[in-house]
């Protein structure tokens, strides 16, 4: 029989772990390239043969996406796979119909193609939209669980941005593990609040694999999803958040309604500084979508460091970059919190700007005056300290979730903004989580 040829579009995440759970030694298939994007410098590279399996011996080419159209034909490819997320049904559209002209079929896999079952329980937190407050909710979560007694592993979506056999699994115990694989700003965010409360966290790119080492040391798995992606593994709870931020985009971007139809619990963040008419829409259109789920609403409320030195001062802001970028905020904490305490200015960076961090700025031109964190590399890390240092301010509020004092240097006064999550509905998480577990882990 001939084998058909995909290519698969993705941004180095789901996409390798689509190919790793569906494909990868999957006689009836064979994959003749990744396609990438939203991430920087990763096409031209090679998903390696140590990963690819015994039928690419080779391994196999990672392209630009703006290569697609010349790759169908070259290739003769029978179908093409969509594996990224927090994507505009629009632009999903878009990108079919270019496949479609070109003869190929356009593909969506789902979770029964894609999920893993885990032999320990797993509670998968996920999103409609990047930024709306998973990791507050994961902090929360794996409190819960350590509070009873529980050892609670932390498996966070992949951000392979460097050499793919090294990361094949990673763990991170130790703000040290954080230096040894190379972390970028991106990783450490996410990786490190959970190591500094105790937690070891897993991640990499090939979930399998990873799924049985933290199976070894786990009474329970919390999935900490990136983006607004499905899971990757069979959730005995699934929990999503939803933004009354951005009212109405719980039905308007991929995969994160799905997220939402899914869920059985959705918590609706961030009730304190949204207004409260796009909170009861975000709920109604929830319920619409999922009248089974649980609702719970929820505040993220901000804590800045030293409040006083903000006030009349001049502010530069520096925020989560994925949050501003395919995220669709023009905004972050960083900005609320110089807002609230008084600043007098919130100083433009962008005649300042270098590199990528120039390059962003003006690929996004409705953002608020801030500086976006992007960390994908040493280079951009480097971009974004000069451009710090060269705006003219006289404190910096960071934004960020993690503190970025410990990885670049800020040549200001600098103030970081944290925030945790409190439920203001019952049921709250904890409720809900031993509703759920009662006679199993409880």
């Amino acid at each position: 029989m001939t084998k058909k040829k995909v290519v698969i579009m993705g941004a180095a995440g789901r996409d390798f772990h689509n190919f790793n759970t569906f494909f990868r030694d999957n006689d009836d298939y064979q994959v003749v390239a990744f396609t990438a994007t939203q991430i920087p410098n990763i096409e031209g590279r090679q998903y390696p043969p140590g990963l690819a399996g015994r039928n690419y011996p080779d391994g196999i080419p990672i392209h630009a996406e703006e290569e697609l159209s010349s790759i169908i034909k070259k290739e003769g490819v029978d179908q093409v796979v969509f594996a990224y997320s927090d994507v505009f049904y629009m632009d999903i559209m878009h990108k079919a119909s270019l496949v479609l002209s070109e003869g190929a079929d356009f593909w969506l896999m789902g979770p029964d193609s894609t999920m893993i079952r885990s032999s320990v329980p797993v509670i998968a937190v996920t999103a409609v939209r990047t930024g709306v407050g998973k990791s507050q909710t994961t902090r929360k979560i794996t409190q819960i669980l350590k509070d009873r007694g529980k050892k609670v592993v932390v498996i966070r979506h992949p951000m392979p941005y460097g050499d793919l056999m090294k990361q094949r699994v990673q763990r991170f115990e130790t703000l040290e593990d954080l230096d040894k694989h190379e972390t970028t700003i991106e990783e450490r965010e996410e990786y490190e609040p959970h190591i500094v409360r105790g937690f070891v966290v897993y991640a990499g790119v090939d979930y399998g694999a990873i799924l049985e080492e933290a199976e070894k040391e786990a009474d329970i798995i919390l999935w900490d999803g990136g983006n607004n992606d499905l899971p990757f593994y069979y959730p005995d709870l699934l929990i999503t958040l939803a933004d009354p931020h951005r009212p109405g985009h719980e039905a308007m971007f991929y995969p994160g309604e799905a997220n939402a139809r899914m869920a059985d619990v959705v918590v609706l963040n961030k009730v304190d500084t949204a207004n409260p008419e796009d909170v009861d829409k975000v709920e109604k259109s929830v319920r619409s979508l999922n009248p089974g789920a649980k609702i719970i609403r929820a505040a993220s409320p901000l804590t800045l460091e030293s409040p006083d030195a903000v006030k009349g001062k001049r502010v530069l802001v520096v925020e989560d970059g994925p949050t501003l970028t395919h995220g669709g905020m023009t905004y972050g904490a960083g900005v609320i919190a110089a807002r609230q305490h008084g600043a007098a200015e919130l100083v433009d960076p962008r005649p300042y700007a270098v590199g990528s961090i120039k390059s962003t700025l003006e690929k996004y031109p409705g953002l608020e005056p801030l500086v976006p964190a992007m960390g994908y590399g040493k280079e951009q890390m480097t971009e974004l300290e000069q451009t710090i240092d060269a705006t003219p301010a006289d404190v910096v509020i960071i934004g960020t979730p993690i503190d970025l004092r410990r990885v670049i240097t800020i040549n200001k006064p600098a103030l970081r903004v944290s925030y945790e999550i409190e439920e203001i509905t019952k049921p709250d998480l904890e409720d809900v989580i031993f509703d759920r577990f009662r006679g199993i882990l409880f």
